[in-house]
This record gives structure tokens, sequence and C-alpha cells, in this order.
């Protein structure tokens, strides 16, 4: 299965507003065509015919289909099968039977209910999944809670600990992590500080539901030039140091080199270099 290239600021569009396909892929790096929570029961079928009749870059758009199992799920299949597509985000990602579904897709395995996040390590695991990424909202949700974050803004605990979860599963076995969205639309401050934390915490890309929002998450995923100048001069100095060494106060090794290598990955990915 290929790597999963998209991001890292990526963009939810209705599957149902066709008029706002081209202008969310023209604000965004990759698109998620919405045919869920998105869209209301009664519009989904003039949802998948939209998808249908308005194609988009399949290299760049993801769709989202309803959970396995429920009334929608072979609908959805049907229509997306009538595009271009083949990157599907499977929503409340459960179980290895839930990915046999869609073994002819690359998957963005979707873990936002407590069985898809205990069940992470075992979703990262298969081969056709190609990216995992969280949901705070539906998670809680599922075990009959009635808000995510405290009144702060921060997470409560259970949301924390599910992302790292998903994260860590997702690095175990080589598979991007995508960060949940960040619904305070109007807090830039809020989002930008999350979004630095997702990326340096080792998030790909972070989920979005505003336009708005696309810049602030792009200036996060990418390097200050300080940080770019720093990452060129301490791999310069390890081309002239033996083993482990001291680069302006820090002790400097093997871990540290790879992240000033990731820094100028970054980069270059950013299209800055």
């Amino acid at each position: 299965m290929e790597n999963f290239t998209m991001g890292p600021a990526i963009l939810f569009c209705p599957a149902d507003r066709a008029d706002r396909y081209a202008k969310a892929l023209e604000r965004a790096d990759a698109v998620i065509l919405d045919l869920e929570d998105a869209v209301a029961t009664e519009n989904r079928d003039e949802a998948r015919r939209m998808l249908i009749d308005n194609p988009l870059d399949p290299e760049r758009t993801i769709v989202r289909v309803n959970p396995a199992g429920t009334p929608d799920f072979d609908e959805d299949l049907a229509a997306v099968r009538q595009t271009p597509y083949r990157t599907i985000m499977l929503a409340k990602a459960e179980t290895l039977d839930d990915l046999a579904a869609v073994a002819d897709f690359r998957v963005v395995a979707l873990c936002e209910t407590a069985l898809g996040v205990i069940n992470a390590p075992q979703i990262a695991a298969a081969d056709n999944v190609v990216a995992l990424m969280w949901g705070a909202e539906d998670l809680v949700a599922s075990l009959g809670g009635s808000s995510s974050r405290k009144e702060s803004g921060t997470y409560r605990d259970v949301a924390r600990h599910a992302r790292s979860q998903v994260l860590l599963a997702a690095g175990a076995y080589g598979k991007v992590a995508i960060d949940s969205v960040y619904i305070d639309i109007p807090d830039h401050a809020g989002l930008l500080g999350e979004s630095v934390d997702a990326q340096a915490s080792g998030f790909g890309a972070k989920a979005s539901i505003h336009p708005g929002q696309m810049p602030i998450i792009r200036q996060a995923f990418t390097p200050t030039a300080d940080q770019v100048e720093r990452a060129q001069r301490i791999l310069a100095a390890a081309d002239a140091a033996s083993g482990v060494f001291t680069f302006e106060g820090q002790m400097v090794d093997e871990p540290l080199l790879r992240h000033a290598r990731a820094t100028l990955v970054r980069h270059q990915v950013s299209g800055t270099a």
C-alpha cells in the first residue's frame, strides 16, 4: 500500500454542497467530501449524485463514508466506485471486519468510538489503511459524555488519551496520523497552538471544518526560518563530529539529528525551500 501524502491542511466539505467542492480544494491541501455527519439523512441520495457528477483531483480528495454496517454504507461505496476516488475515510472504524469491507480502497480509518480507539493498533496494522484520524466529540458521545473539552478549551483527559493512542498506533505501523478538528472557528490562537502541538508530537496533518483555518494549520506545520537554519547548522556540526557532541550547550545524539532531518523534510515539502 502506497504512502499517504495528503496534507497538512485537510478540509471537510459536505458532499451535498457541490458548489463548494472546487473552492474547498483551492484553499486546502486535500478535501474530505463528507457523506456522513455533514449531510442530513434525507439529503444523502442527492449527495451521492453530486459526488459522481462533480469530480475533483482524486490525488487530493478523500470521501468520508458512513460506518460499516449502516444502511448508507453500501450505497456510499456504490457511489464512490462510480468515481475516480480510491481513498476513503471510514467513519467510526472499529474492527478488522470493518476494514475488510473496504479492502479495495485506501482507507483513512477514523477512530472515534471507545472500541475504535482501543483497537487502533489492529486497525493501523491493516494493509489497506494508509492513515488514522481520531475524533473527539463522537468518542465522548460514545462514552455517554457531553463535551470533549474543559471550559479552558483544553481536552479532557480521556480525549488526550485517545489522541495519544491513535498517534502511537499510527506511528507503530508507519502510518500517518491526522489530528482532529478544532471546532471553535474564531479562535485562531487556540487552533495555532493545537496545530503546533500536533506537528511537534508527530501528526502528519490536521483536519478542519472551515477554509479560514487552512493558513493557520499550514503555518503550524511549516518550519520557521530560524528552525530551518538551526537544523542545517546542527547537521553540519554532526558531519564534523564523531558520535555524541554538544551544540550550543545542548547534547546532540541520533534522535536530535532525526528531528533536524525531519525539519528540513517539512521545509522542502512546504514548498518554501
